[in-house]
This record gives structure tokens, C-alpha cells and sequence, in this order.
């Protein structure tokens, strides 16, 4: 059995969950949208600049949890799955989840887009577990705030440390699959590095590097 881990936003899904979730408050008056479009945009751009302040955007995006009850909130997230993540889910990557799931593997998503927005993803994707950044909450209601290390450049691969000293698995024969080029540190520490449709600067990192490059897109 091996380890197969993949990103999920641009990777397993086409487009990214974080950034259509904001369009998806703005679209349903949920947030102001003069205010929180620009930034939405913004912190994205940043994204695929490798200069994204992960705590600063973190900040930015779960303090919409903050402003309704879990149950209004959780609500209009399963509209948000129901109207546009099913949208984004494409038919080789069931295909490529489903290969690995028939060799026996372990899969699991490493993502950077928060563990409220992403964790129904991991049902709808039959996937195995999920490792995201951790909205804080307490009595009831999300804080705001992140709960220890955001998965995010080498965030991903101490999240993932951690979780393997709480697992029966191990990196050995081990898979990633992504598409950007914050996930180098832990592409470069798993044996299979694997590209799906990646941005320009990693595609020419996995080109000086021999790494395989695939598409799942249709």
C-alpha cells in the first residue's frame, strides 16, 4: 500500500475552491462585495506569485465563518458544493483516484484552502483523509482564527510529518500530485513527484528535475 497524496485546487479539481468560495459569498451578498472581491482577487494573485502571507490571508477568509451561526454557515457551504464545486470535478481525476484506490493505496489531500471549505471535498472525492489549514472553534461558532501550522509550502510537509507519526504509513514508494510551484518542498520529498497541469514555474522545475507532468483537464 502506498501513500498517494494530492493537492486538490487546480490539481484534482479545475479551478481553486478558495478563491470560487468568496465569488460564491459575493454572488449571494453573503460579504460586502466592494470590499472583499478586490481582496479575494488580490490575496489569489499573490497565490500564484509564491508571495501569498498565509496568516494574513487565513485572517481574511474565515472571518466570514465568524459572522453566522454554524448552522447558516454550513448551509450555504453545502449550496456552494452543490451549485459549484460539482462543477469543477473532473472525469480523469476520478479516474485517477479510482487506479490508485484499486492498487490498494492510501490517499489523502494536502491542500492550503481551509478545512471548512474542503472537508466535504474528501467524501465527494472518495478519498481517504485530509490535511488543511484548521478553522479555530469554540462554543459553537468559528473564531477566526487557525488552529496551529496553516498546510501551506513547507507547512505542507509539517503537517504531514505530523500526521505520519499518528499513521501507520510511511513515505516510502509515496506519491504527490500537484500543480503549483508553492508545493515544492514537499514534491521533492516523496519518491513520485508527479505534475498535474502545472503553472510555468513548476513545469520548469519538474523539466530540470525529470519529473513526470500529466493533465487531468478534458
Amino acid at each position: 500500500m502506498a501513500l498517494v497524496i494530492f493537492d486538490l485546487d487546480n490539481t484534482l479539481i479545475h479551478g481553486d475552491s478558495d478563491h470560487a468560495w468568496g465569488e460564491f459569498l459575493v454572488q449571494n451578498q453573503l460579504v460586502n462585495e466592494d470590499v472583499y472581491k478586490s481582496k479575494n482577487d488580490a490575496f489569489y494573485h499573490q497565490y500564484e506569485e509564491g508571495n501569498l502571507d498565509i496568516f494574513e490571508y487565513l485572517e481574511f477568509s474565515l472571518s466570514v465563518l465568524t459572522q453566522y451561526s454554524y448552522e447558516e454557515i454550513t448551509q450555504w457551504r453545502q449550496r456552494f458544493y452543490d451549485q459549484v464545486f460539482v462543477k469543477m470535478m473532473q472525469p480523469k481525476a476520478a479516474e485517477l483516484i479510482a487506479k490508485h484506490r484499486a492498487q490498494g493505496d492510501y490517499l489523502l489531500i494536502i491542500t492550503a484552502t481551509n478545512l471548512f471549505v474542503t472537508e466535504p471535498a474528501k467524501t465527494l472525492l472518495k478519498i481517504d483523509d485530509i490535511i488543511a489549514p484548521i478553522p479555530e472553534f469554540k462554543d459553537n461558532r468559528y473564531t477566526g482564527k487557525v488552529s496551529g501550522i496553516p498546510s501551506f509550502q513547507e507547512g505542507k510537509v509539517t503537517r504531514l510529518n505530523e500526521w505520519l507519526e499518528n499513521s501507520e504509513h510511511s513515505l516510502e514508494d509515496s506519491y504527490f500530485y500537484s500543480d503549483s510551484h508553492n508545493d515544492l518542498p514537499l514534491l521533492e520529498l516523496v519518491d513520485n513527484p508527479i505534475i498535474v497541469d502545472g503553472d510555468s514555474r513548476l513545469l520548469q522545475a519538474a523539466k530540470e528535475r525529470g519529473w513526470t507532468s500529466i493533465s487531468l483537464r478534458d
